[in-house]
This record gives structure tokens, sequence and C-alpha cells, in this order.
């Protein structure tokens, strides 16, 4: 499978490249720098770049973490950047790689999460997956994943559009999240959101739900950034053309609102071979299951 993963991901990573090379200039571009994009939310003594400022660094001790923000909010578009996890014993530390409508977890926000649950030595990392509309979540997925992401860099990204959210790891989808082009309560498409990124501690829930703790001996643990890319609606009040108005942005094309042949068959190993936890599987949780999880990911 990693063989035909690979070879799946170029393919996919041509088309991906083909088609946003046919954006409009209207469309936000990404720029070089860290500054051009991002601001620190917190403990900028805790973030460094590398010499040609190309990389990022966030680090956790037992004082603190950090995190960083995008400068600007969109609408609907690709969201892409390369992540290396913290090696060796992670657990209890959490990196987070995420959208969400505010600084902050307020009362009504949305919000499209990767959270990254590390582990003890020798185990498997696990991606955590969730969607929250107007403050609700608890739309919960968990994954294995086919590589060891502390050894390299791999990219993670978000399609978001208005009938579809897919999460793409290496250009593979991992989860898909429908629309039903009706008004309702789990499908966020109405608010802008920013792109953030942290390194926590969470050794309350994240490892084994809380049995493993973080061993501060380790510490700092680091996580590792390059390489955002956005190709997407940039928010410019009170609404920016480029919001779902005319079909000329990828993301506004048929094409963007389907998984491709190829897509899906990842998409069916992934479902059969990596998904730890559902959901929309989970019926002692959710006797009446959500109504999204009705919702075709193959239509």
């Amino acid at each position: 499978m990693e063989r035909r993963v690979s070879t799946m991901a170029a393919l996919l990573y041509t088309a991906a490249f083909m088609a946003a090379s046919s954006v409009s200039s209207e469309a936000a571009q990404p720029k070089a720098s860290f500054e051009d994009n991002f601001s620190i939310m917190w403990s900028e003594d805790h973030f460094k770049t590398s010499e040609d400022g190309q990389i990022w660094y966030l680090s956790l001790d037992k004082e603190t973490g950090c995190g960083f923000q995008t400068k600007h909010k969109y609408r609907f578009g690709w969201f892409s950047m390369k992540l290396k996890l913290v090696g060796g014993d992670s657990a209890g530390v959490v990196t987070a790689y995420y959208m969400c409508t505010e600084n902050g977890a307020g009362p009504t926000r949305d919000e499209l999460d990767f959270e990254f649950l590390g582990n003890r030595t020798g185990e498997p990392y696990l991606i955590q997956t969730n969607i929250y509309k107007n403050g609700t979540g608890n739309r919960e997925m968990r994954h294995m994943l086919w590589f060891d992401p502390t050894e390299e860099y791999h990219t993670y990204s978000i399609l978001w559009d208005n009938l579809q959210i897919v999460f793409f790891v290496d250009k593979v989808a991992i989860r898909v999240h429908k629309n039903n082009g009706e008004p309702n309560n789990f499908f966020p498409n109405e608010k802008p959101m920013y792109l953030f990124s942290s390194i926590w501690n969470a050794d309350d829930w994240a490892t084994r739900g809380g049995l493993e703790k973080t061993d501060w001996k380790k510490a700092p643990f680091v996580s590792f950034y390059k390489d955002f890319t956005v190709e997407g609606c940039q928010w410019e009040d009170p609404y920016p053309a480029s919001v779902s108005t005319t079909t000329k942005y990828w993301w506004d094309q048929y094409d963007a609102w389907h998984l491709s042949d190829e897509q899906k068959m990842d998409y069916a190993w992934v479902r059969r071979n990596l998904v730890i936890y559902d959901y929309c599987k989970d019926t002692e949780r959710f006797p009446a299951l959500p109504v999204e999880c009705k919702l075709s990911p193959w239509d």
C-alpha cells in the first residue's frame, strides 16, 4: 500500500498543482516568510526559525507551549502545511493544526481540527480530527498512519468548500464530511476561519485516555513546520467576491465537490485499515446517529 499511496499522491499533487495554477489572481496566494502569513499567539520565546526562515519550530516545556495563527481569515479553499512531529517519548503532548473562526474556544465557534496525539516510545502516533459548527463538536475520528510522522516531513491539508470538507495526509483523503445542501447544524460553511497551529500538554486525556503522563525530563518537545500553502478566498468585510459567487475558482467546481476515482481507492483503503474510532459508528454514545452520518462520502 505504501508504494501505491506514494504513486497516487504524486498524481494527486500534479492534479492539485494544475488546478491551483488556474486560480484567478483575485484568490489569496501564499507568501514566503512566516511574518507575511502568521502571528505568534503566545510564548514567542518558544518559537524559533531556521537560519533561512523556511522552517519553524514550536516547543513545549513544563512552563508553557506555543502557537501561531494566520493574519487573515479565509472562507473555502485548500490549506496545507508540512509537519514533522515530536519524536521519541511524546506521551501527553498534542500538536494541533486546525482552522477556527476565532482565537479561543468560543461558545459559537466553527472549527476544523487535526490533532496529533503523542505516545510512549515505540507506539504509533494517532491523528484525531473533529468538526465544530456553532460551538458543537463531538464529531471525532481517530486514525493510525502508514508511516512514522516523526522521521520526515509529511503534508497535512484541508479542502473546504460548500459541499464537502476533506482532510488529507500526503494528498490521501482520510476523512470526508459532506454537506446536504440545506440549512443544518453540522456543516460549517458560513463563517470565515483563521488557520492555527500549537503544541501543548494534554496528558489528562491525550494518551490512553490520560493514563500516560508527560515525561517532563524529555522536554523540550519540538514540532517542525514548513511550506505553508493556501489557495483560498481571503475574507474581506462584508463579503468578498471570491466566496462561491462564481465557479471560476477551482474549489467552486465539480472536481472539488467529490472525490476522484483515485481518491476513492485510497479512501476505501484508509477506511478499512486505519480508522481507530468513528463517531458515526458509536451507537452507544449516539443511539440515534447524527444526521450527517447518513450522507455518503462517495457521492
